[in-house]
């Protein structure tokens, strides 16, 4: 039986923008983009995690708001539930700690970076938003 991961990331737009970030070479699926966040730890919630996630990846803290998206995918050897949030930016300069690079995308500019499969009914509904 494969195990499941539980994953939230976050749904964070600046001027219209909406921030991306690459994943580190040695990681699952190294080198695609996807929206920030990561694996929830025992005895925390899904919105600690996010909090967690965003800071430990990108050195700044986040407001987490509604839920945006929930999506369960089935890898080869795993299965994922990503919960995807709206979230708001409260404070820190944000640098790649956790992730190759980071980059503020118009919705329209999502077709250039590769994301996982996973994360395409999210993409498309974000591209759809405009």
């Amino acid at each position: 039986m494969k195990h499941t991961v539980e994953v939230a990331a976050a749904v964070l737009f600046r001027q219209g923008r909406l921030l991306i970030t690459q994943r580190l070479p040695d990681s699952h699926l190294s080198g695609l983009w996807e929206l920030p966040g990561g694996k929830r730890k025992p005895g925390e919630s899904i919105r600690e995690c996010l909090v967690r996630e965003i800071r430990e990846e990108l050195d700044i803290r986040v407001v987490v708001g509604e839920l945006f998206e929930a999506i369960e995918y089935e890898y080869p050897e795993k299965t994922v539930c990503l919960k995807f949030f709206r979230c708001r930016y409260e404070d820190g300069n944000i640098r790649a700690l956790g992730c190759q690079r980071f980059a503020w995308v118009r919705p329209d500019e999502l077709d250039n970076y590769p994301f996982p499969p996973a994360n395409e009914p999210v993409m498309k509904k974000l591209r759809s938003s405009g």
